[in-house]
């Protein structure tokens, strides 16, 4: 089983920054991918950013040139750095794992980011 916490969501005013980290534990396949989703009231859970343990990116439009996805795989980490924030990007924010052999996926309880105008 795969435990992960996150940590670091909360208020900020749009233009600023906040960074999210994630850390997980149990048993974790070496074949994974780590990133971020996002849901907002109402809507449905988006990616925001995934990192390969090769540190491969793929992020959402809608973060591009804002968010960095980072990860370490010593500590079986990952961080997201959120600049230039928009109130749009307010949601609770979900740590996600994903492992390939077998196929399972892994979540976070979520940590909310309230971002105000």
């Amino acid at each position: 089983q795969v435990h992960l916490a996150e940590s670091g969501g909360g208020l900020a005013q749009a233009g600023g920054s906040l960074t999210l980290s994630c850390g997980a534990s149990g048993s974790i396949s070496s074949y994974n991918v780590m990133g971020w989703y996002r849901q907002a009231p109402g809507k449905q859970r988006d990616l925001v950013a995934t990192i390969s343990r090769g540190s491969g990116t793929n992020y959402a439009d809608s973060v591009k040139g804002r968010f960095a996805i980072s990860r370490d795989n010593g500590v079986n980490a990952v961080y997201l750095q959120m600049n230039s924030l928009k109130p749009e990007d307010t949601a609770v924010y979900y740590c996600y794992l994903g492992e390939f052999s077998p196929r399972r996926d892994y979540w976070g309880q979520g940590t909310q980011v309230t971002v105000s105008s």
